[in-house]
């Protein structure tokens, strides 16, 4: 049996590759700095995780796997290079693991893991038993991988450190591109290089689908027409969607007694095409009826029911930190959202707004690294005008060192008549419990560890 040790196991990226490993019959080990979820889990399911990193771990492992985040000075990785064990990142992995499927691979600034989560569970729904690698846990299969035994791959595309361009899809889809990651892409134009380069990856009998409500996706909806490729749009806007010779659309948006939208969906595509679909969603906001229409265009592209496919989207229970309502007391509810983008955040505080009429909504928001946080000052400082009060955390530096920028700044720009600079997590949970009342929603917007908040006020309320 061949074994693979992972280094940085602990990370959405990592442990989704382990567990399909895992799945697939390979002996699995890892190691990170501390225990995620993540590593929990697959150590409930017989992975060895070892806490911190050190030359033994690599020991008798045949093939590494190492997380972006991971140094070339790493020990582990030191070692296994002695060794003659070969070192592989995500990049150079996945493509391999997608080879002999036909590849869906979901890309975008927002809504990727979500978009990622409904096809796979849409697919698995339709007894299509996919492999898929999604960046969160999957609420309706408690997983966020799995080694399935059909023929279609849905994955995550992850554009930081362009771990997409590894990849081996037949099918694309781009929720969105908008500037983001300028550690890794110093302009938009880096990304954008990037996203083309993506594109080109489709062999000449893929589809590419993308939002034609966002204008960077619909720059990547040209290109993909240039280069002759079978393009379809996605959208709530008829008049863009209908330049597009392939198109689904979504109309008469209503908010529903399940927290989300109802609507119907027309398309000049696939079986369907002469139908109105009514799908009826439980997640929340308008963002969300767009990646169900990106998941419903893959389901067409496919040749399959959309009756069937929207039947499956109504029991879609949205994934882990992404709208995460972990519980109520005393009249309080706590929500978890992983938005760490100024337009993630307004579409979150948007579908709070609509699933929570006429409730005071505090967002707590924990900016997640320095470069992000200062190339999209003015985005922030602008993006929380749903929320009735916002408290700002200091930023959660993640894989940069720490600066003298504070986010305290950009609080001191927002025009929000309630938002204030909380500092540490423990003062942030201090605050709220001290002015938290029945009735109100706490939603706390982090990518780093800020969710300890949620987990903090549900047990001390």
């Amino acid at each position: 049996m061949t074994r693979v040790h992972f280094i940085g196991i602990g990370g959405s990226g990592l442990s989704a590759i382990a567990r399909l490993l895992k799945e697939s019959g390979y002996e699995v080990t890892g190691s990170d700095r501390e225990l995620s979820q993540f590593a929990v889990d697959l150590q409930n399911d017989g992975v060895s995780v070892y806490i911190g990193h050190h030359p033994r771990n690599v020991a008798g492992a045949e093939m590494v796997i190492r997380s972006s985040a991971i140094a070339d000075d790493n020990p582990e990785v030191d070692a296994a290079i002695r060794a003659g064990i070969p070192v592989y990142k995500r990049a150079d992995f996945l493509g391999q693991l997608m080879a002999r499927k036909t590849g869906i691979a979901v890309a975008g600034t927002h809504g990727k893991t979500t978009t990622t989560a409904m096809i796979a569970w849409m697919l698995y729904a339709m007894g299509r038993d996919p492999s898929f690698i999604v960046g969160g846990t999957l609420n309706n299969l408690k997983v966020n991988a799995h080694a399935g035994k059909g023929d279609l791959f849905v994955i995550e595309a992850d554009e930081y450190d362009r771990m997409f361009l590894g990849l081996k899809p037949r099918i694309e889809v781009v929720t969105n591109l908008e500037h983001d990651h300028p550690d890794c892409y110093p302009k938009f134009e880096d990304m954008f290089s990037a996203f083309k380069s993506f594109v080109e990856l489709l062999p000449s009998d893929g589809a590419f689908i993308a939002c034609s409500d966002d204008e960077g996706a619909v720059s990547l909806l040209s290109h993909a027409r240039r280069k002759g490729m079978n393009v379809i749009s996605y959208s709530l806007q008829s008049e863009m969607t209908i330049n597009s010779p392939q198109w689904i659309q979504a109309r008469s948006l209503k908010p529903n007694l399940r927290g989300g939208f109802d609507f119907s969906a027309m398309t000049n595509v696939g079986p369907s095409s002469a139908s109105v679909l009514h799908v009826s969603l439980q997640v929340p906001g308008e963002h969300n009826v767009r990646n169900a229409l990106a998941t419903l265009s893959v389901a067409a592209t496919l040749g399959l029911s959309l009756q069937k496919a929207a039947a499956a989207l109504s029991d879609f229970t949205g994934t882990g930190r992404r709208f995460e309502i972990r519980g109520e007391r005393k009249g309080v509810t706590v929500i978890d959202d992983y938005a760490h983008h100024p337009t993630e955040i307004r579409a979150t505080l948007a579908g709070a707004k609509a699933r929570y009429p006429g409730r005071h909504i505090w967002a707590v928001w924990q900016p997640h690294t320095y470069s992000r946080t200062q190339i999209l000052f003015f985005e922030f400082s602008r993006a929380f005008s749903d929320a009735n009060e916002v408290l700002v955390t200091e930023i959660y530096a993640s894989r940069e060192a720490k600066q003298e920028f504070s986010s305290a700044e950009v609080v001191s720009a927002m025009p929000h008549s309630s938002a204030r600079y909380t500092g540490s997590l423990e003062e942030t949970t201090k605050y709220l419990l001290k002015n938290l009342r029945s009735g109100d929603v706490v939603l706390v917007l982090s990518a780093g560890d800020a969710n300890q908040i949620s987990a903090d006020i549900l047990k001390r309320l």
